[in-house]
C-alpha cells in the first residue's frame, strides 16, 4: 500500500507484527527491529530484551544535484511521509512542497534521483547500514531537525519468560544507548504515544548525566516548541519534559490537531 501514508495504514506496529506474532507462537527466539517502529508499551508476553550502540540518530537530505536545505529553490518538491520531518522541515522552509514517498530505502533514494521528487530526507542510520551513504547531501543538524525517539537504535525482543534467551542477549546491550532512548520514548509515551502529532526527541549521555532534547510541533509547521532537561534517571526525565511540554502550552496544539481532525 504504497499509496498512502503510514500514519494511515497502521502507523505504529506496522511492521512488527509478523515479527511479534512468530515470537509469541515459538517460531522464532527474538526479533529485531528498528527501535521506533516498536510501541512505547511492551507487547504482552514479549520484552524488548537488548538495545545494541545506537548508529546515527540524524535524519539526512538525499539531493540528486547535491543541494542543501538553503540551496533549495523555492516551491522545491520534498519527500517525505513522516508528519514529524514535513512539520519541522515546513518550520525552517515553508516556501517547500512536501509529498508523501513510499517505498524502502533503494526506493526512496531512486525516486529522488529520477526526479520524482528535488528532495528526500531519510534516517541517516537506515541509509548508512545499506552502505548508500555517497547519496547524502546533507546531514540534518539537531537545531532544524530532532530524530524521531528512539531514531538510529535497534531493539531486540524475546518473550518475556524466555530467561536463557535474555542471558544470552544480555553482553549486546549497550547502558548509554538504552539510557538514553529510554528517556526519549517516556516522553512520547507521557505525551500519549500513539498521537499523531509530530514529536521529536533525541537523548545523549555524558558523565552520567542524560540531556534531553524535545519538540513538539503542529503538522504544518506553523507551531513548533523545542525542550530540554537534564537527570540521571531515564523515565523520570522523560515523563517530566513531558509534562513540562504541556504545562508550557504543548497540549494547545494537540487541542488545535483533533479539532481539525
Amino acid at each position: 500500500m504504497l499509496d498512502k501514508p503510514l500514519p494511515e495504514i497502521g502507523g505504529k506496529g506496522l511492521f512488527t507484527l509478523e515479527l511479534e506474532s512468530a515470537l509469541l507462537n515459538c517460531e522464532v527466539d527474538a526479533a529485531v527491529h528498528s527501535l521506533k517502529d516498536l510501541p512505547t508499551q511492551d507487547t504482552p508476553g514479549l520484552k524488548t530484551a537488548v538495545i545494541p550502540e545506537r548508529g546515527d540518530a540524524r535524519d539526512v537530505l538525499v539531493c540528486s544535484v547535491g543541494y542543501t536545505l538553503d540551496d533549495l529553490p523555492s516551491g522545491a518538491v520534498v519527500g517525505t511521509s513522516s508528519l514529524r520531518r514535513s512539520a519541522q522541515i515546513l518550520s525552517y522552509r515553508g516556501d517547500f512542497s512536501i509529498q508523501s514517498i513510499r517505498g524502502n530505502v533503494d526506493t526512496r533514494i531512486q525516486k529522488i534521483r529520477s526526479g520524482q521528487y528535488q528532495a528526500g530526507i531519510l534516517a541517516c542510520a537506515g541509509v548508512e547500514r545499506l552502505g548508500l551513504q555517497e547519496y547524502i547531501t546533507q546531514y540534518l543538524p539537531l537545531e532544524i531537525m530532532l530524530p524521531a525517539p528512539g531514531q538510529g537504535a535497534l531493539a531486540v525482543q524475546c518473550r518475556a519468560g524466555d530467561v536463557s534467551t535474555l542471558q544470552l542477549l544480555n553482553p549486546l546491550d549497550h547502558t548509554p544507548t538504552h539510557q538514553a532512548v529510554t528517556a526519549e520514548r517516556a516522553f512520547l509515551a507521557a505525551l500519549g504515544g500513539g498521537c499523531s502529532l509530530p514529536v521529536g526527541a533525541y537523548a545523549e549521555v555524558q558523565d552520567g548525566q542524560i540531556n534531553l532534547l524535545a519538540v513538539v510541533a503542529a503538522p504544518d509547521g506553523s507551531q513548533i516548541m523545542r525542550f530540554s532537561a537534564s537527570g540521571s534517571q531515564s523515565l523520570l526525565l522523560g515523563e517530566q519534559l513531558a509534562k513540562q511540554a504541556m504545562d508550557e502550552g504543548a497540549g494547545d496544539i494537540f487541542s488545535l490537531e483533533n479539532t481539525a481532525g
